[in-house]
């Protein structure tokens, strides 16, 4: 009887859910970095917002490009979810190689980089790289980048100081994200010309009429500027926090998804974080990728917790 008993007990622990190791306590509030650009933005708030639901606690800070990477290697920032490949290798390279950080995975395929133009602008003739010098009186001189210190800067200043493409005499205007858009917008709408630092994913492709720049001789990387988003970490952390680790090996976008998010940021004003539980909200299933072989933070089933915390 007592056999009985005890097989019985034993069958019906085995049907139970499986907890797993609780994650180190250290590992509950990881630190992010954002740069302040609306893509990263928007992956790091949906980031946070899956891993509170897993019952941990992130934290983000607006950190410049060049302030992220060193507070990486200092290890007072945990992830960084936008490391763009290749604009970003002059400084991450040396990082990766000397055991700095560590890169976990891109988490998208399929970007762009470079010199953006009015479609109006590229019809009358400025279609490649070698074009922008013959357009140097309607564009002002000028061409607008994003934030100071930024890789994307680092290059344009660098091509005017080579003379590249006789960029020479031309002028950086450094600015916001917002900033630049906004300077684009004015100019489309007086059918003026403009030379601008564009990307995608970026609601920008959707919003203006613009075309990108050929024949770079891959100055923004090759094939005219593809790229990929990496996300890459401080030292240590894949180790110190398995789960967590494993949530970042899973984690990864698409172009599509990134521009429904920042067009819910930028065209109709939501917050990144409620954007994020919309987009997640209306594409759930991206959730079984993401979330698998990952518990929540004291080791139980992590796919459950993050429906029921969504409403899904």
């Amino acid at each position: 009887m007592k056999r009985k008993i005890a097989a019985t007990l034993l069958a019906s622990i085995a049907v139970l859910p499986q907890a797993h190791a609780a994650e180190p306590t250290e590992c509950l509030a990881p630190s992010f970095s954002d740069v302040g650009w609306t893509d990263i933005t928007a992956t790091t708030a949906t980031t946070a917002l899956v891993l509170e639901a897993l019952g941990y606690s992130p934290e983000t800070q607006i950190l410049s490009v060049a302030v992220t990477f060193e507070s990486l290697k200092q290890g007072d920032t945990d992830v960084f979810l936008g490391n763009w490949m290749p604009l970003q290798q002059p400084i991450q390279e040396p990082m990766v190689e000397a055991g700095e950080i560590e890169v976990v995975r891109a988490n998208l395929e399929g970007a762009l980089i470079g010199f953006a133009v009015p479609a109006k602008t590229y019809d009358a003739g400025l279609k490649t790289y070698a074009d922008i010098a013959k357009f140097e009186d309607q564009l002002g001189g000028q061409i607008f980048g994003i934030e100071a210190g930024s890789s994307a800067n680092t290059t344009i200043l660098k091509m005017i100081e080579d003379n590249s493409f006789d960029l020479a005499d031309f002028e950086l205007v450094e600015s916001s994200e917002q900033g630049m858009l906004a300077q684009v917008q004015r100019a489309i709408g007086s059918d003026n010309a403009i030379l601008f630092f564009g990307w995608r994913p970026h609601p920008m492709n959707v919003r203006y009429d613009i075309e990108y720049l050929t024949d770079g001789n891959d100055v923004f990387g090759p094939n005219d500027g593809e790229a990929s988003v990496l996300t890459v970490t401080r030292k240590g952390l894949l180790e110190e926090c398995p789960n967590l680790g494993k949530f970042l090996s899973n984690l990864a976008f698409t172009v599509e998804a990134e521009d429904m998010m920042m067009a819910y940021i930028l065209d109709e004003g939501m917050e990144p974080r409620d954007a994020a539980e919309r987009w997640l909200k209306d594409n759930p299933s991206v959730l079984e990728s993401w979330l698998e072989n990952v518990t929540t933070a004291d080791g139980q089933s992590g796919l459950p917790a993050v429906r029921t915390s969504l409403g899904l």
